[in-house]
């Protein structure tokens, strides 16, 4: 199996998508408008990367609907508001403290909430931390991966929303490691790229 991408075409995910780290990760790379196009079934996820604009995914809502009752996953970062075109999603925005790391003694609040998750031989608590945009309220039977002080989800995986599963994240790992600052973001998609290419690999 294999893993289709959206390339929205920022910089930070040209970057991130086509630069020699990663490529070798994506089979394929599609703008958001060429999905209509595209023989989902035949990949094994779909990924949409930190910032991709809603608004260029929401006329698909339906054929991504199609493919996760056809059992595929789909793969949606932060800051895309994937609560418009996936379904099920609640998701609540924070203020962003950009700069928490200043203060001494200071704690961002993350945890591993599903330590025996396979992810977490590829990650650890310091790979989760840069800031948060927002939590997701989960529905009965999902998965949460990691919380945030409060205990609710960042990342969590649903397999019960529909017959597919969705990987979701407020984490906004591209947007930075595209921009070339922010060390944890980067060690983040090491990991998570990799358990993911394993993933779909074994499904």
């Amino acid at each position: 199996m294999s893993i289709l991408a959206v390339n929205a075409g920022a910089a930070f995910q040209i970057e991130s998508l086509e630069g020699p780290r990663y490529n070798r990760f994506f089979d394929r790379l599609v703008r958001p408008e060429e999905l209509g196009g595209i023989a989902l079934g035949d990949y094994g996820a779909l990924l949409v990367p930190c910032r991709t604009a809603a608004h260029r995914l929401t006329p698909h809502a339906d054929r991504l609907r199609a493919y996760l009752d056809s059992g595929g996953t789909i793969v949606a970062m932060g800051e895309c508001h994937s609560e418009k075109w996936l379904p099920g999603i609640c998701f609540t925005p924070v203020e962003t403290n950009f700069w928490w790391w200043l203060e001494p003694g200071s704690d961002l609040g993350v945890t591993i909430a599903s330590p025996a998750h396979p992810l977490f031989r590829r990650l650890e608590k310091r790979d989760l931390e840069w800031h948060l945009h927002g939590y997701f309220a989960t529905p009965p039977g999902a998965e949460v991966l990691v919380a945030d002080r409060d205990g609710k989800a960042i990342v969590y995986i649903d397999e019960v929303t529909t017959p597919g599963r969705m990987i979701l994240t407020s984490l906004d790992p591209f947007f930075h490691h595209g921009h070339h600052f922010m060390p944890a973001t980067t060690r983040f998609l090491d990991g998570f790229l990799a358990w993911l290419a394993e993933e779909v690999g074994t499904r």
